[in-house]
């Protein structure tokens, strides 16, 4: 058996024939030979706007997620290269104090002291 496909206007148009109150539930499933069911889903689709005549809307929305979602990416990566780079800083000049000698002297400035 085959299934049929019902277009978006198809439904828009049924479903606001049913809102105007111009014909009835059980009329409008006789007269295009739809049950009542796929009637009232339709009707719950078209509350929730997914039977809009502006699908450049939803294509608009689909590209902007697709470029905030490379945003994240990029700014992911560059917030990664960053905690490396910290990182590596803090080793390298924990290494350079390290290895200087360590005298009375500059212990001592090193604590704010004069002697």
């Amino acid at each position: 058996m085959r299934r049929r496909r019902f277009t978006p206007e198809f439904k828009r148009s049924i479903i606001e024939q049913l809102l105007s109150e111009t014909a009835g539930p059980a009329e409008l499933c006789r007269r295009y030979n739809v049950s009542s069911g796929l009637l009232f889903t339709w009707k719950k689709q078209y509350a929730q706007g997914k039977l809009d005549s502006d699908p450049s809307r939803e294509v608009e929305l689909q590209a902007r997620v697709r470029d905030l979602e490379q945003m994240l990416g990029k700014l992911t990566l560059e917030n990664e290269f960053l905690k490396k780079a910290l990182r590596n800083s803090l080793k390298q000049s924990e290494t350079k104090d390290s290895s200087l000698p360590k005298t009375a002297a500059s212990y001592a400035a090193l604590k704010g002291g004069a002697n």
